[in-house]
């Protein structure tokens, strides 16, 4: 691993942190889907103009499957932008980090790839880490559990997540990597639209700027990853890129006052062993 790969990859966990806290402040009164068409909006116009710049064919050859990466990009993105608004911080970026895990297992029931011990271990880690973050109250009966429902639809986050990043690895052997990119806000901005127009709320200046805050982090989150993923191993970017649950953990306590307790903190730490096992284990295939 390059130094300037290990930076990159910092500065990715670093800004899609804090497109985590733009999103928390804005949902604090403006709905989910006003938040995910302002952010759409913007990753449209960047995302048009780099594939323009690499002159790759806008509509793709796989239509079918850039339609459904951006379904399932733009289902994953209301679950984690509406939890994100309903949990804690730490908690919902927790939950949210065991879409590898489940990449993994979708992976391999529909693409087939060889289900390893390392898969099953590392899936019974990070479900016992989720746990305790979440702490059903059926099991932790004196704790502060968090609200099932949330829980529920950050899981749903990870899921379509998962599923959009399986579609992601089969579209790499049809379409440019930009056109893929560009298909997810072009999906999500007509879907949306309408959506956020039933229950439009007129933003004040502030909220305009965090709304433009979410556009902006991502972008360039998603920028520093791209440059980091060409000079780092995978395994390695999948360790680094969750040093973003500590992330979360600072600003919920130093942003939102919300201090994670030793379960959560356990419980991330349990995630991060599992996706770690699976790192370890997982069978090598060529780049």
């Amino acid at each position: 691993m390059t130094r300037t790969g290990l930076l990159y990859l910092l500065a990715a966990a670093f800004f899609f942190s804090l497109m985590s806290v733009c999103v928390k402040l804005a949902g604090e009164r403006l709905p989910t889907e006003e938040i995910i068409v302002s952010r759409a909006v913007v990753s449209l116009v960047l995302s048009y103009a780099v594939v323009r710049r690499v002159n790759a064919r806008i509509w793709g050859n796989a239509k079918g499957l850039l339609v459904l990466r951006g379904i399932l990009g733009s289902c994953g993105l209301f679950c984690f932008f509406h939890a994100v608004t309903l949990l804690p911080l730490a908690e919902v970026t927790t939950i949210h980090h065991l879409n590898p895990i489940l990449t993994a297992l979708i992976a391999a029931i529909a693409l087939r790839e060889r289900v390893s011990w390392g898969l099953a271990v590392a899936i019974a880690v990070s479900l016992t880490g989720v746990v305790l973050v979440a702490r059903p109250s059926a099991l932790f009966h004196d704790a502060q559990t968090l609200d099932g429902f949330a829980v529920l639809v950050a899981l749903g986050g990870a899921l379509f997540s998962a599923a959009a990043y399986v579609t992601v690895r089969k579209l790499r052997q049809s379409d440019h990597s930009a056109v893929i990119v560009f298909y997810f806000p072009l999906v999500a901005t007509p879907v949306f639209l309408p959506l956020a127009w039933r229950v439009w709320i007129w933003p004040t200046p502030l909220e305009w700027l965090i709304l433009l805050g979410v556009g902006i982090t991502t972008q360039i989150a998603q920028v520093c990853l791209t440059e980091g993923l060409g000079r780092t191993p995978a395994g390695y970017a999948t360790a680094v890129g969750y040093i973003q649950i500590a992330f979360a953990m600072l600003w919920s306590a130093t942003i939102f006052g919300v201090f994670p307790d030793f379960l959560a903190i356990g419980g991330a730490l349990l995630v991060f062993v599992g996706i770690a096992i699976l790192v370890v284990t997982r069978p090598r295939t060529p780049t």
